[in-house]
């Protein structure tokens, strides 16, 4: 079978999330020829990073959700600047902030070795490697499609306009997500990603600060680490109590308004509105969080992929070949 042809399970996926226009370019067996130790490569490096650092699974499934949103997955968002290009490292939502570019170099430098040569795409390596993470703390295997292709292009403008920031109300969320091509039920199931990582104080500060929809409990207890502007804002909190299980515990804390990030909280209110039956389904049904995660996962891991001869397979995930 050509790796640009559509297996049944590739139908099945698309079918899922009805996008089926991007089946036609992208396969789950894209490297079984070219690479078949690719995936397990990716997923040995992912393991012992994790195992240095629990914090880095988080970093690399926000790696994947930062780069998604700013034009498509397409690794723009690992080149580093130069003194003739600005990249989204240094935009407002990245800079300081956006985590695990090390571990990319390490799975592309591995990569470059068993394969015997520059085949896989950091934007590949980025998106099995948010999987992957996902899986190791416990969450869903979910099979992603591969064969994109690596940006040479960037974009400052775009990365600091198209990631919303953790102060925005669910219409801002919603919209934002609309925009990508990503429904309600989508910004639901993916914020549920917050299960794992944790935030600075600087960016929860706001909800401590200005919210009224919050537990009264929990705000004493933050303002203990981050009591004002002035405190430090490198202090982080976990942004659930269980950072190192792919769980349903974000969704919990929400129901008791023990969300750390307004923007979390924005999807419940207890008004009856469908966030909140999303939220409340996905508190009690792990299993339902999980399938419904990876689907979403998977759909907006094809958004906009450069395929064919579109973009390059970069030699160096920093750099343009």
């Amino acid at each position: 079978m050509s790796r640009f042809q559509c297996s049944p399970l590739c139908l099945t996926v698309a079918a899922i999330i009805a996008f089926t226009h991007t089946c036609a370019q992208l396969t789950p067996d894209f490297y079984e020829h070219v690479c078949p130790d690719a995936l397990p490569t990716i997923r040995g490096v992912v393991e012992q990073a994790i195992q240095q650092e629990p914090r880095m699974g988080a970093s690399l499934l926000r790696l994947h959700f930062h780069d998604c949103f700013v034009n498509g997955c397409d690794g723009s968002n690992l080149l580093d600047d130069t003194p003739t290009f600005t990249g989204e490292k240094t935009a407002g939502p990245n800079l300081n902030s956006l985590r695990g570019f090390d571990v990319v170099d390490q799975i592309k430098s591995e990569l470059n070795s068993v394969c015997h040569g520059n085949v896989v795409s950091c934007a590949d390596i980025v998106a099995v490697a948010a999987r992957d993470s996902v899986n190791i703390f416990g969450g869903p295997a979910y099979q992603v499609l591969l064969g994109r292709r690596d940006a040479t292009t960037a974009s400052f403008n775009d990365a600091n306009n198209d990631i919303p920031p953790p102060s925005s109300n669910l219409q801002a969320l919603l919209s934002n997500f609309q925009n990508h091509g990503l429904n309600l039920q989508d910004l639901v199931v993916l914020s549920g990603g917050h299960t794992i990582g944790v935030a600075r104080c600087g960016i929860y500060l706001p909800r401590i600060t200005n919210d009224t929809n919050i537990d009264s409990d929990f705000r004493a207890s933050l303002q203990k680490g981050c009591p004002n502007a002035e405190a430090q804002n490198n202090n982080t909190n976990p942004l659930d109590s269980t950072t190192t299980l792919f769980d349903t515990v974000y969704f919990k804390d929400l129901l008791q308004f023990k969300g750390l990030l307004h923007s979390d909280q924005e999807l419940f209110k207890n008004d009856g509105s469908e966030t909140d039956g999303l939220v409340t389904l996905y508190s009690n049904n792990p299993e339902a969080f999980w399938a419904d995660f990876g689907a979403s996962m998977i759909k907006m891991g094809n958004l906009k992929p450069l395929t064919g001869q579109n973009g390059q397979i970069r030699q160096n995930c920093r750099r343009v070949n």
